[in-house]
């Protein structure tokens, strides 16, 4: 595998930036590793355990390197489909595999709904679609209220209780919102609001994320093979039911991968998971 090659492509509102690792001799379909709001750089340990295909990694519009230029302060699945769409053709390899991580799981369903000719596989790792889990009420009210708190409190409040909320196993009750957090600071992250309001995930994707309703009957009559996976350590959290929740609902069943949400990134954002396993089993997935 070449180093990576950092390339720009201009869509409308925005120019996003994407880094292509090319592999001489890859026979296999080149697979674009997709998150949101991550950018690329969460996918450095596992692109480098794919040398033998090409691996493409991005930047979500308004994160990272990629900038937005249409003023928009949310971006929504849909608007980020479109990204990729317009990202895939410019690539110009033909169909892609794609290995999708939370929030760009959402986005992928939303890619292959439309777009289902540019993609052979997609892996949808623990897609957060609220709206299929059972307790979806009580889930997105909780959602909405972490965004209450980021718009009247700032960072760091909210981020305490997006981890009590995402790390919280089974259903959600209906009063969490008026359920003690742990403080910012006993979480090692500034508890003072600095007063901005742009954060890539609360500011622009958490709302449309998670309130994002996938188009299951347009998925299941796809071309593209789409699998579901969940962690193997965070099972009953939201993301891994609502793994399995898409998966029930596209008739299949959920691939178990080793370690967590993150189980695929080696201390990136100080996330450590066991990559070579996780790996594996991506490679088991693609070579199917």
């Amino acid at each position: 595998m070449t180093e990576a090659k950092t390339r720009t492509i201009e869509v409308p509102g925005a120019v996003l930036h994407y880094d292509v690792r090319e592999a001489a001799s890859a026979t296999a379909p080149a697979l674009l590793m997709i998150g949101s709001p991550m950018d690329a750089s969460g996918f450095t340990a596992l692109a480098a355990r794919f040398t033998d295909r090409t691996v493409v990694t991005y930047d979500p519009r308004g994160i990272g390197r990629s900038t937005r230029t249409d003023g928009v302060a949310e971006s929504t699945p849909d608007l980020h489909a479109d990204d990729l769409h317009r990202l895939i053709t410019a690539l110009g390899v033909g169909p892609v595999d794609v290995f999708a991580s939370s929030g760009g799981a959402v986005n992928g369903l939303a890619l292959v709904a439309r777009h289902p000719e540019q993609v052979r596989t997609l892996v949808a790792h623990e897609p957060p679609a609220v709206r299929a889990l059972p307790d979806r009420e009580n889930a997105l009210a909780a959602v909405a209220d972490i965004r209450g708190t980021y718009d009247k409190e700032g960072w760091g409040m909210a981020m305490a209780k997006f981890v009590a909320v995402t790390g919280l196993r089974g259903e959600i009750p209906a009063n969490l919102a008026d359920l003690p957090v742990r403080s910012p600071a006993e979480l090692g992250m500034p508890a003072e609001d600095d007063g901005s309001r742009d954060d890539g995930m609360f500011g622009q994707n958490i709302m449309t994320c998670t309130h994002y309703e996938p188009d299951f009957a347009a998925l299941r009559a796809a071309s593209t093979r789409v699998v579901v996976g969940v962690g193997a350590e965070s099972e009953g959290e939201l993301a891994h039911r609502a793994g399995v929740a898409v998966a029930e609902r596209l008739g299949t069943k959920p691939v178990v991968f080793p370690s967590h949400h993150a189980g695929f990134m080696s201390g990136q954002f100080g996330m450590e998971g066991e990559p070579d396993a996780f790996a594996a089993t991506l490679r088991s997935i693609l070579d199917a």
